[in-house]
């Protein structure tokens, strides 16, 4: 379910603002489009109602986000709408959804190491949401990029239609880079749009490989934890460069079939 968010009436106009039109900012905006076209390629979002979000590169108070009412498969780079803290739309068409305004402008304001954050209810990732103990088992490899950058955020208290549960959330994140929401989804932050796309896809293919296992009645069986920490150092180590590897094999795909994502 959805709901509007009333912004309070916009303070500039972006098209007047050379500084909201920069190389970086253009690319940004490509960048993020990419990752909701294959989001909804992938089948990882719901309906009109998840969102993604980057800081705008240059500006420490200026996010991207997407419009309400416009489905993933829908975003281009030139309709992400561009918001400021205070509920101000300063440049772009739409407003956001009300809950992306709350949950990732809070975020951003209250974590600023979070210059990327993804919040979805893709399906695996979030059936993990929805069970006790900890989400992840650790037994896949897949699973070990994510060793020890996890935090549960327990407190569901419903939709985050104000800044007081944005705040909440955003204070349950602590150092981690990936949050889950129990009984609602995952949030994924990150530092580049490649990288945050990177672990919001790994996340999901490790989700969906342990509910699978799980599946088949048997006792998971965790790699040990050494092993486990060495792994997730080697992982790391060429994370950024792989990451950003990702994102343009993406960008090569939908180059040639959805070209009008850079539009």
């Amino acid at each position: 379910m959805a709901h509007a968010f009333t912004p309070a009436p916009a303070i500039h106009s972006g098209h007047n603002r050379p500084d909201l039109d920069t190389p970086e900012i253009r690319q940004a905006r490509i960048d993020l489009a990419t990752c909701f076209r294959m989001a909804a390629r992938l089948g990882l979002h719901e309906g009109i109602c998840n969102h993604f979000s980057a800081m705008l590169p240059g500006h420490d108070d200026l996010f991207l986000v997407n419009p309400y009412g416009f489905a993933f498969s829908e975003v281009t780079a030139s309709n992400l709408v561009v918001c400021d803290f205070h509920g101000n739309v300063v440049a772009g068409h739409g407003i956001p959804e009300a809950t992306a305004f709350f949950i990732h402008g809070r975020m951003h304001k209250n974590v600023p190491r979070a210059r990327v954050a993804l919040h979805t209810h893709m399906p695996h990732a979030t059936a993990l949401c929805m069970v006790e103990g900890e989400p992840l088992a650790f037994a896949g490899q897949s699973s070990l990029k994510f060793y020890g950058r996890t935090r549960v955020d327990h407190d569901y208290n419903g939709l985050a239609l104000d800044n007081t549960e944005g705040d909440r959330i955003a204070a349950s994140v602590g150092d981690a880079d990936i949050i889950f929401m129990m009984h609602h989804g995952v949030m994924v932050l990150g530092k580049t749009i490649a990288e945050a796309w990177d672990d919001l896809y790994y996340l999901e293919r490790a989700c969906q490989a342990q509910l699978l296992a799980e599946s088949t009645g048997r006792k998971l069986k965790p790699v040990p934890k050494h092993i486990a920490q060495a792994t997730y150092e080697q992982m790391r180590a060429g994370d950024d460069e792989s990451a950003r590897l990702h994102l343009l094999s993406l960008q090569r795909i939908l180059d040639r079939e959805e070209p009008d994502y850079k539009s």
